[in-house]
């Protein structure tokens, strides 16, 4: 069913739209927050979450593009689960591997610069990310929005885990010079 359809769904209050919802998306969806929670129990309590959460904005909500309404909702529930798992059990911390290895090319979200450069961030790494060739962007965005590993992103696109490594590093280093060039303090 197509996007557009399971919106009529949940424009219509019927139940099926989490269902066919779950059947476009159910397996990215646990996957992406397996990626972030590293638990599978917590990857399907997210996900359902996340359909929970769908069925309350839509409506009012119209959203041009389903799936990536759906993983944004997904990944602000996981990245909120993961933190309270992580400040109520460990004392505080936030890290995933995908956040940690780019974070350095990231301004301190406690800084006030860095919430004032917040826009000007999204829009750099935006830019940067256009610039890049259609691979790159996959890679970048399978490593770093869906949190997926390095060895999962060589198989789907049939190259070595090395050649990812090395390629994510690369694309690191060049959006911090990016960043740095338009002046975003890290």
């Amino acid at each position: 069913m197509n996007d557009e359809k399971i919106i009529e769904l949940y424009f219509a209050r019927s139940e099926d739209a989490i269902a066919e919802t779950d059947k476009k998306y159910g397996e990215c969806c646990r996957k992406t927050a397996y990626g972030i929670l590293g638990n599978r129990e917590d990857s399907e309590e997210c996900t359902n979450d996340t359909y929970l959460k769908v069925w309350d904005v839509i409506p009012p909500q119209k959203p041009a593009r389903l799936g990536a309404f759906v993983l944004r909702i997904l990944r602000n529930i996981a990245i909120d689960l993961l933190r309270h798992r992580s400040f109520s059990k460990y004392g505080g911390g936030y890290g995933t591997v995908g956040y940690d290895e780019i974070a350095d090319c990231l301004p301190s979200p406690e800084s006030i610069e860095g919430a004032a450069d917040r826009m000007a961030v999204r829009r750099a790494v935006e830019k940067f990310l256009s610039a890049l060739p259609r691979e790159k962007q996959i890679m970048f965005m399978r490593r770093y929005f869906y949190c997926r590993t390095c060895a999962e992103i060589a198989h789907d696109l049939n190259m070595t885990e090395g050649k990812v490594k090395m390629s994510l590093q690369r694309m690191r280093g060049k959006l911090r010079e990016q960043l740095e060039k338009e002046g975003i303090g890290i």
